[in-house]
Order: structure tokens, then C-alpha cells, then sequence
């Protein structure tokens, strides 16, 4: 499979998310459980999300993952309990866009990193993943993804 690798220079993005920690087995319902929260609080505001929800891994630790999720929004919004206004900070970025099932992804990155490597980069070790439409809509084939990883 071909991926398409583009590297940009991003603006600071701000975000409503929420940091936890879980196990793979069940980052699903907490990636599910925490948009739900953000999308119903952004109702009760007023607001809308500015692009595709995200998530962002801080680690690869299977049993203890430290993950973001989140939407970016148009503004600074307030906070809420754990919905925490953050930013997807400046600066520049290799990304790639996914079609396919998650568990196929590993293609994709390995990819990046390949890139990353032969262009003399070095990667900030945290990965954004923006999820265009959900395995709820359309068949996990037509799942899109984007992914992002910021650069030092």
C-alpha cells in the first residue's frame, strides 16, 4: 500500500480534551465515554467542534496507556471537571492519511518513521490520530485517519 507522507508546518490548536490513562483493551469505550462528555458539554455551550475528534498517545504502553481525546475547537472555551482546555501545540508535523481498519495502522506509522529517519528528523514521541468517521458509519475498509507526529 502507497501512503501518501506530507510534512507541514502547523499554528497552536486549541483543544477541549481529556488525559487518562487505560489498558488497549480498553481504550474503545474510553475514547467513546470521554467525545461523548466533550460533544454534550460543547452542546451545552453553545459550540462546535473546529475539525475531526482526536487522540493523542504519550506513550505505547499496552496495559497502561496515556492517552488525549479531544476535539479542537474554534477558540478558548472553559474548562469543565476533567474536560481540560489544552492546545495541539505549533511547530512541524509529518502526517499521513489512513484509509483502512485500525488494526492495519502499523503500516502507516512504520512508514512515518522510515521518513522521519531518512529526512534527518527526529520525532517528539507523541502521536495524534484524527478520526474522520467511526467503525458506527461506514465499513472498517472506508475508515479515515489521519495521522500526525509532531517533529523536534
Amino acid at each position: 500500500m502507497t501512503f501518501k507522507i506530507e510534512m507541514t508546518e502547523k499554528k497552536a490548536q486549541p483543544v477541549l480534551s481529556i488525559r487518562t490513562r487505560t489498558a488497549f483493551e480498553n481504550l474503545p469505550n474510553t475514547i467513546g465515554e470521554s467525545y461523548t462528555k466533550i460533544m454534550q458539554y460543547l452542546t451545552e455551550i453553545g459550540e462546535e467542534p473546529a475539525d475531526a475528534p482526536f487522540t493523542a498517545y504519550y506513550n505505547m504502553d499496552m496495559k497502561d496507556l496515556d492517552v488525549e481525546l479531544g476535539f479542537p475547537v474554534q477558540k478558548v472555551l472553559s474548562e469543565k471537571d476533567e474536560i481540560q482546555l489544552r492546545e495541539v501545540p505549533a511547530g512541524k508535523y509529518v502526517s499521513c492519511i489512513y484509509k483502512g481498519p485500525y488494526a492495519g495502522m502499523e503500516q502507516p506509522y512504520n512508514k512515518m518513521f522510515k521518513w522521519i529517519s531518512d529526512n534527518g528528523y527526529e520525532q517528539k514521541g507523541v502521536y495524534y490520530e484524527y478520526y474522520y468517521n467511526s467503525p458506527q458509519d461506514v465499513p472498517e475498509s472506508e475508515l479515515l485517519t489521519k495521522i500526525e507526529i509532531p517533529l523536534k
